[in-house]
């Protein structure tokens, strides 16, 4: 008998030893992440992190301050500058109108602006602007090809401007209206078009310059025409829930979504790989790669805000970093998020 119940309970402790080890394996990202967002080196992580599967959270931490003076602690619930990751915000709405026949990718934006005083209104496209194939860049605030339209990508901030005009007159709509209707028809209750008021909510941007010394920036200093495809305010959980309506048919039309989503073009970027990617609309398509992954990033040293936000449709899996830190020097501004990205494709949790 007593060897019996010898064997029972040496039984139990090995089946408690294979569940405990079990689940550290299936949560092996999390500690990884702990571990790495404490270096000090190349730089300090200060942000926030959230993963979430299947609309399940996974990990949702904040690390640091939301302002550096008053060394007031970070949370979850923070609001963050978007940056770059608007342009599929106005990438969708924009498809939308297309689905209701109010705007066609393929013709010039001439038939949208027929004042418009720029020549090349004759020949640009709006799936020229979306694709960043436009060849438009900045000239003292006016928008001038230094490329010939449609033949290389060349990232362009006043290409998604232009085509904000073009869906604000398509749509008969204002972007903050369009952005409010979406954003609440997505649930993101914390999440807003900046305006004085709710400008007040988002965390300080800090810039971190090349000796190490930083800058608290008081406020935005985007101009609205740049809230197109540089600065909308989110929470990370609310961009979860944009990630899990845009990929799972909540917007857009299975064939729309296509659109959005196949590419004609490929680029460089140093957080998803040293080959080139496709890039759709407002997204990078890394289809090449062992892991299917759809993401994009965003950048502003002069403001101070880093982000990334990735999605693995095979699995539902959001994986989003937003720090309010922008590091002016490049070649560690992205270390983290290109870290982090790595512990998670060598996870179970994509598996």
């Amino acid at each position: 008998m007593k060897h019996f119940c010898r064997l029972a309970i040496i039984l139990v402790a090995m089946i408690f030893t294979s569940c405990h080890s079990s689940a550290q394996q299936k949560d092996d990202y999390s500690a990884k992440i702990d571990s790495l967002v404490h270096l000090k080196t190349p730089r300090s992580f200060n942000g926030v992190i959230y993963i979430q599967q299947n609309g399940k959270q996974k990990y949702s931490k904040a690390f640091g301050f939301s302002n550096f003076i008053k060394k007031t602690p970070l949370k979850i619930s923070d609001r963050f500058s978007t940056m770059s990751v608007a342009k599929q915000i106005t990438a969708t709405l924009i498809l939308q109108e297309v689905e209701k026949g109010k705007i066609d990718l393929k013709v010039p934006i001439r038939k949208y602006l027929p004042d418009f005083q720029y020549s090349w209104a004759d020949s640009v496209t709006v799936h020229q602007l979306l694709n960043h194939t436009s060849g438009l860049y900045s000239d003292n605030l006016k928008p001038n090809l230094k490329l010939a339209s449609g033949t290389e990508f060349s990232y362009s901030n006043i290409g998604y401007s232009v085509a904000g005009m073009v869906l604000e007159k398509q749509s008969g709509k204002k972007f903050e209206d369009l952005v409010t209707a979406l954003f609440k028809k997505c649930r993101m209750n914390n999440s807003f078009y900046p305006n004085e008021a709710n400008s007040k909510l988002l965390v300080k941007g800090h810039t971190i310059r090349k000796d190490g010394t930083f800058r608290l920036n008081e406020k935005s200093e985007f101009d609205t025409d740049y809230y197109f495809g540089s600065h909308l305010i989110v929470t990370a959980p609310d961009l979860a829930k944009w990630n899990e309506a845009l990929h799972n048919g909540k917007l857009l039309k299975p064939a729309t979504y296509k659109l959005m989503t196949n590419y004609s073009i490929t680029a460089t970027h140093q957080v998803f790989s040293e080959n080139p990617i496709g890039y759709g609309y407002g997204l990078r398509i890394n289809d090449k790669a062992d892991v299917y992954e759809i993401g994009h990033t965003g950048f502003h040293p002069a403001e101070g805000f880093t982000a990334v936000n990735l999605y693995y449709p095979k699995t539902k899996t959001s994986v989003i970093i937003m720090e309010n830190v922008g590091n002016e020097n490049f070649d560690i501004a992205y270390f983290y998020e290109q870290e982090i990205r790595k512990i998670i494709k060598k996870s179970k949790l994509l598996k």
